[in-house]
């Protein structure tokens, strides 16, 4: 983070990163006396609602963040921008999106959290679009023209007014991580799934926090049983509660989420639930409290990898390692698959494991369920999931000891067949099993 006292005294002049967060009320025109270095700008968390008309003088520009401000409009600017291929407007107040504001290179476009009705036909022009966030708007529909977006591997479309999903959005090519609760054809207004127990958020003191994710803070918490009038509630003193944010996360609503991941059912790889908080103003999970002998199995992804997870220096994996990883979560998402749920975020950043690489797997964050799809689209939606699969096995084949062995090319052809560009030609997770099981 910089300030603008040293942009204003000429300390940053070189700089290719710059992030200010000042409560600017208007755009730091010092900043173009870095526009032969300047690629990556973040004005988020500031009092903007403009930008200069000659912003494309920032003619190195790759990435701009300009999240929690108060824009109304993409500013049609970004458009002219010759590099700019990221773009961030989280949070703001946005109601349109002019056809000439989104640059034709773009990469990774994210307007969540606003108030746009209509998406531009342009859109369909950006080929390099990868990553797509729109969750938390008013869409009530997708331009075609998005049809020819054939490189977009993950869109978030929850927390809007879609009527259904269009056709064209299963056909996509590389299409790999889709998330739609909280639509008029999906959404559940309160969970009342009764598969765990209700419970007070009283009963629990809360520790530590343990992590946060788009949708909730995760703390270390004590049950006290002796306070508990459900008999059907038992669990460990020592538990996990996962507190939601507000009424709508990067990834949809707290209701759905709930239901998702009530719905999924129990799985010895799942990450257990024993009970929930439902209060008109909180909801929560109380859930096992995972092993400290658990660790993430990867990261998630970086600017530069877009759509796909990055992971710790050094990590090696030999052929066994990777087919015993994928064969549990093979099995974890055909049960998904079969209980109506996809999961919408199958990366190695959202995976636990420990020494033995026993796997708990969980953040129903960005799930969505299935139970209006009709079995064509159900057959359609665990494919694209499937593609998932296929590049959470290819990320970890990357880093494998030995490629050469004939269980690394066995492999490697299980990724190719998940990854075939016709979503109906891809192997079903029921499939997968018996093949990842003749890796020996």
């Amino acid at each position: 983070m910089q300030t603008l006292q040293q942009l204003n005294d000429g300390l940053l002049l070189g700089y290719q990163r710059v992030s200010i967060a000042e409560q600017l009320t208007q755009f730091p025109t010092k900043l173009f006396e870095l526009a032969d270095t300047l690629e990556v700008l973040d004005l988020s968390n500031n009092q903007l609602s403009s930008l200069p008309d000659n912003l494309a003088d920032l003619h190195q520009l790759k990435i701009l963040f300009v999240s929690n401000n108060l824009f109304e409009h993409l500013p049609d600017v970004l458009g002219q921008c010759p590099k700019l291929e990221m773009i961030g407007f989280k949070a703001n107040q946005i109601r349109t999106v002019p056809e000439a504001s989104i640059p034709k290179q773009t990469r990774w476009l994210i307007l969540t959290d606003n108030q746009i009705e209509q998406l531009p036909d342009s859109l369909g022009q950006c080929h390099r679009l990868e990553k797509l966030a729109l969750a938390g708007n008013r869409l009530t529909a997708l331009p075609n023209s998005m049809a020819n977006c054939h490189q977009l591997a993950l869109i978030r479309l929850s927390a809007n007014q879609l009527t259904a999903l269009p056709h064209w959005l299963f056909e996509l090519p590389n299409l790999a991580w889709l998330a739609f609760a909280g639509n008029a054809f999906s959404h559940v207004e309160h969970c009342d799934n009764t598969r765990v127990p209700v419970v007070p958020l009283s009963q629990f003191t809360l520790g530590q926090l343990l992590g946060q994710g788009a949708s909730g803070l995760i703390y270390q918490a004590t049950h006290h049983a002796e306070h508990s009038d459900e008999a059907s509630f038992s669990c460990q003193t020592d538990v996990a509660i996962k507190l939601f944010k507000g009424m709508v996360t990067s990834d949809g609503y707290p209701a759905d989420e709930l239901d998702c991941c009530l719905t999924a059912g129990e799985h010895p790889n799942l990450i257990n639930v024993v009970a929930q908080i439902n209060q008109p103003e909180q909801l929560g999970l109380v859930m096992q409290l995972i092993p400290p002998s658990y660790g993430n199995l990867g990261l998630p992804p970086s600017l530069q990898t877009c759509s796909r997870d990055t992971f710790e220096a050094q990590t090696v994996f030999t052929w066994a390692r990777i087919t015993y990883i994928a064969s549990q979560m093979a099995d974890i998402l055909a049960h998904l698959h079969q209980n109506g749920i996809s999961h919408g975020d199958i990366y190695a950043h959202n995976i636990m494991i420990n020494t033995q690489d026993n796997v708990l797997f969980g953040d129903f964050g960005a799930a969505s369920n299935l139970k209006q799809f009709t079995p064509q689209h159900l057959q359609l939606m665990q494919a694209i999931e499937v593609r998932a699969f296929g590049y959470l096995v290819d990320d970890m084949l990357n880093l494998i000891d030995n490629p050469n062995t004939p269980q690394a090319t066995m492999l490697r052809q299980l990724v190719q067949d998940c990854l075939q560009h016709g979503a109906s030609n891809r192997p079903s997770f029921k499939a997968l099993l018996p093949r990842l099981a003749s890796i020996v």
